[in-house]
């Protein structure tokens, strides 16, 4: 995060991290875009709070959106990206968020969790939003 500020203040662009790490931070940037695009406003990237990680936090009409990013190339041999939000990441996440509303002040804030699924395939890249896509009181799937 510090080398971020740093390139950005020198107008230059972070480096992409390689691994799969590179893919997923790539997978972030096109949620991003899907998000911006549909009138979301982005508040905090790759938030980390209590012990876990928030990829995106952003607001949209009024509402807090904790959104996970998810993705996979070359099918479905693997499940969904979705899926990939076990139970334990959803209580992470939530903790996180959590933590990230009462550090704004703002406990009694309008608040959801969305996923965004990113595929490639040889065709393109396809994101779809899952809005409210689980529950923080029960951690569990909608």
């Amino acid at each position: 995060a510090l080398l971020d500020r740093l390139l950005a203040g020198l107008g230059r662009r972070p480096p992409r991290p390689g691994g799969p790490r590179g893919r997923g931070w790539d997978w972030e940037r096109e949620a991003e875009r899907h998000l911006v695009a549909r009138g979301y406003v982005i508040l905090e990237r790759n938030a980390r709070l209590a012990g876990a990680e928030i990829d995106l936090i952003a607001e949209e009409n009024g509402v807090v959106c904790f959104v996970e990013v998810k993705g996979r190339s070359g099918g479905e041999g693997f499940g969904l990206p979705e899926e990939a939000v076990d139970a334990e990441k959803r209580r992470r996440i939530a903790r996180a968020a959590a933590a990230y509303l009462e550090r704004k002040g703002g406990d009694a804030l309008p608040c959801r969790f969305d996923v965004v699924r990113v595929r490639e395939s040889p065709d393109g890249v396809r994101v779809d939003l899952l809005r409210d896509a689980f529950d923080a009181g029960e951690a569990s799937p909608r």
